[in-house]
């Protein structure tokens, strides 16, 4: 029990520093997921920083960012978070079976899927909060039986424009594919919303193409390719899409973040312009 309140019943997930339970409330009936920070025992940095992820989270609360309900201590000292228990399976598992059928998705799904992402991204910057780990398994397909949508997940390297940094400002933080050339080049403490922004268009790229548009055998030949490598062209095989899909790509994904869209409705408005009919 955690809380006095939340029974535990199995293993849903581990991290590198946490593990996510399935529990169930007592006192309400409900099933939630717990998230504990183990690593945050006895480390201030760690502690701060799922705080953050849980202020960040509280702060979208009517978006499409997974919610919060409580914060816990286990008995051992370590910090977790309670939040809604999703049903359904991450993009990344959707695109993976997708590309193994060679079977793309429909542009309208495409639309639909990110639309409330995009907004959740948006609210999130204006409240100063860059995400620095958006990747296709932070995006949660929810069940069509349980009503559908999507959720926004995992702030835990969450940056607060408006406060002191607790990451290294050299370290590179988030999931290699998705990572933003500055990011790359000058480490995390350089993020802002351009890298987040850099990162939708990568899963927006990945969508359309089946693939990613940076790939390496080694973590440098990624980076390498990510930080100076040319950007693909997808109008020779996605003909139904207007030209302007090119133009996109350049921009989207630019090595240089001030040639970049610099918000990510932007980014979004002008992917959505290439498809037929706009």
């Amino acid at each position: 029990m955690l809380g006095g309140r939340y029974e535990i019943q199995d293993v849903i997930g581990r991290g590198g520093q946490s593990t996510v339970y399935r529990a169930l409330d007592r006192i309400d009936g409900d099933q939630v997921a717990i998230k504990l920070v183990h690593g945050a025992i006895g480390d201030p940095d760690a502690t701060e920083r799922i705080f953050r992820e849980s202020q960040s989270m509280s702060q979208l609360l009517g978006t499409s960012a997974v919610r919060i309900l409580h914060q816990v201590h286990s008995d051992d000292g370590a910090l977790g978070l309670v939040m809604e228990l999703l049903e359904g399976r991450d993009l990344e598992s959707h695109l993976t079976e997708l590309e193994a059928k060679r079977e793309p998705p429909a542009l309208a799904w495409i639309e639909k899927t990110f639309a409330p992402i995009v907004s959740t991204l948006s609210a999130a910057h204006d409240h100063g909060l860059v995400h620095r780990d958006l990747k296709a398994e932070n995006i949660y397909l929810l069940s069509e039986a349980k009503g559908g949508g999507v959720r926004l997940l995992d702030f835990g390297f969450v940056k607060l424009l408006r406060a002191p940094s607790i990451t290294n400002s050299e370290m590179v933080a988030g999931s290699p594919s998705y990572i933003a050339p500055e990011t790359w080049l000058n480490g995390a403490g350089y993020a802002d919303i351009r890298a987040d922004v850099y990162s939708l268009g990568v899963m927006l790229f990945r969508s359309l193409a089946g693939r990613l548009p940076f790939t390496g055998e080694t973590v440098v030949e990624l980076m390498v390719q990510v930080t100076t490598g040319p950007r693909e062209r997808l109008s020779p095989f996605r003909t139904d899409l207007s030209p302007d899909i090119d133009a996109w790509v350049q921009q989207a994904l630019a090595i240089d973040r001030e040639d970049r869209f610099s918000s990510a409705k932007g980014l979004f408005r002008a992917f959505c312009n290439c498809f037929p009919g706009r």
